[in-house]
């Protein structure tokens, strides 16, 4: 029998996804919110969309209205489907399981659910206000969705366990509260003006105070706080009892704040960074806080979630071009699990190239996400350059990842010119190329094979080997400078660029490899 997919620390304190017992690069894609919910319509508008791309993985939506249409009778039709398409292009999946939270509302619960706001208690704004989200401190929808999050996990035990398509799960989908920085029904009014729980304080390393409120412990954070603990709870409760059944990874998504940085403008009480440490103490079964990243700071929230070593997976990436390009540093630099744009069936060729098609305003606005986040001009191929560059690669990466023999870079604002990497015998100087918003951005990885020798994987940029702090009586030669690919993880070369061309040491907007080898002599007498 394959064992479980699973999370584990590499022998360089890297954490690692493990499949079949090997670590897994996932170089994935996830699909629109409604595709998988008809299998017809995902095998004539979508997996033909995706061959081509060089996927590994597919995050792919399971409704909870679809799996429970009558309280207590369930159908696993749509996910068995999915199953057998995945295996039939030799996709592994990734499930999202849209239960009583889908960005920030509760839209994906059955009607049963939907109709009956007494047992179903919603959130409330100011004033008694009706939301469309269930609060998370109703006890009775939790364990409702607890028991349909505990069946399916016993469904992809018994209809996975032997192949182990299925490689992790999200439980629900950018959880929080919109529209208001806390719940303000009756149930939470109460709730909110008991003492802190003693759980959250222990977990704080305060000493225990039975009298603290919540305003106390966190004064004008307090009620976002105060959200962040019960959606946390709410989400052990339904984690853990999928986890007893079949103990799959299991991480949860965050849309992100920004300006204007105030709850409610985003999905109060989410797991963004600065909630983390409530998140973590509430909510053990979860192995991954994972960033849906469209801000164009990629680099600032890729810190921001790798903190003190935690795991990175990003789960919903933009899907404008930047996408091909920021995939390298995500791996080089902040070894992420997996990457995976949002959307991935437009990213086809015959649906992009020479198109601008942007998506509704009116829902952007809603999100707070960029226009340009969601722009499609022509993604797709590049994006399935990344992927088959990197894919290729993968033996290398994994033998050098965690040493100074693997780097990578990454153009954090247009200002930023360039940057030196310092290599084991040269300095490697690298500028970066202007470019359309079309193309990719200037990012890529570097790995060292040998002491003189180096691969350099990327986007715009130009490129440069000079001797260590470019001190007079050191010359640099470049020996060769090739063009090729990996082939089964070895390097297969193609063009040796010399003439004209060793002039030109440059990464263009289409995704390549160039391998350098150099030698650095003392000519001082």
């Amino acid at each position: 029998m394959k064992t479980l997919p699973y999370l584990k620390k590499d022998d360089r304190g890297i954490m690692t996804l493990y499949v079949e017992e090997k670590p897994y690069m996932m170089l994935a894609g996830e699909i629109h919110n409604s595709s998988s919910s008809s299998l017809g319509y995902m095998k004539e508008k979508v997996w033909p969309e995706l061959r081509g791309l060089h996927l590994n993985t597919l995050f792919v939506p399971v409704a909870w209205e679809t799996v429970e249409p009558e309280e207590g009778s369930f159908d696993f039709s749509i996910p068995e489907g999915l199953l057998e398409q995945a295996r039939e292009e030799k996709i592994r999946l990734v499930f999202l399981w849209f239960g009583l939270w889908k960005n920030g509302e509760s839209t994906y619960v059955p009607e049963w659910v939907k109709k009956d706001t007494r047992r179903f208690v919603r959130a409330c704004y100011p004033g008694g206000l009706l939301s469309d989200t269930i609060t998370p401190l109703c006890l009775s929808a939790v364990q409702a969705d607890q028991k349909a999050f505990r069946k399916f996990l016993n469904f992809l035990k018994e209809k996975d366990s032997e192949q182990r398509t299925v490689l992790m799960v999200q439980v629900e989908n950018e959880i929080g509260f919109l529209g208001g920085d806390r719940d303000y029904s009756d149930l939470a009014e109460h709730e909110f003006r008991k003492p802190a729980p003693q759980a959250l304080i222990k977990s704080l390393g305060l000493e225990e105070n039975e009298e603290i409120t919540w305003e106390q412990l966190y004064k004008d954070r307090a009620p976002e706080m105060f959200m962040a603990w019960h959606y946390a709870c709410a989400v052990e409760m339904i984690a853990s009892a999928g986890k007893e059944e079949y103990p799959l990874p299991m991480y949860v998504n965050a849309w992100l704040n920004q300006f204007p940085d105030r709850p409610g403008n985003y999905p109060s009480g989410g797991p963004i960074a600065r909630n983390l440490p409530i998140w973590k103490a509430a909510a053990k079964s979860i192995d991954i806080f994972a960033p849906d990243i469209y801000l164009s700071d990629f680099d600032a929230v890729c810190r921001e979630y790798t903190l003190e070593g935690a795991p990175l997976l990003i789960p919903e990436a933009r899907r404008d071009a930047v996408s091909a390009s920021n995939v390298f540093p995500a791996f080089a630099v902040y070894h992420t699990i997996g990457f995976s744009p949002f959307g991935i069936e437009d990213f086809s060729p015959e649906k992009e190239l020479g198109q601008q098609v942007r998506a509704d305003r009116e829902l952007l606005e809603q999100l707070q996400i960029d226009e340009l986040a969601f722009v499609y001009n022509g993604t797709g191929p590049y994006l399935a350059r990344s992927y088959k560059l990197l894919d290729s690669m993968k033996e290398l990466y994994f033998q050098y990842r965690g040493t100074k023999a693997l780097q990578g870079y990454l153009q954090k604002n247009e200002h930023e010119k360039g940057t030196i990497l310092r290599l084991s015998n040269c300095d490697l100087e690298l500028t970066y190329l202007r470019h359309s918003s079309a193309e990719p951005g200037c990012a890529g990885i570097v790995i060292e094979d040998s002491e003189n020798s180096f691969f350099l994987a990327g986007c715009n940029t130009e490129i440069r080997l000079t001797p260590h702090g470019n001190v007079p009586g050191k010359h640099l030669t470049v020996l060769t400078m090739e063009e090729g690919t990996f082939e089964n993880g070895r390097w297969r070369r193609e063009r040796v660029l010399n003439g004209d061309e060793r002039y030109h040491k440059v990464l263009g907007c289409e995704p390549s490899v160039l391998r350098f080898r150099f030698c650095v002599e003392d000519i001082r007498s």
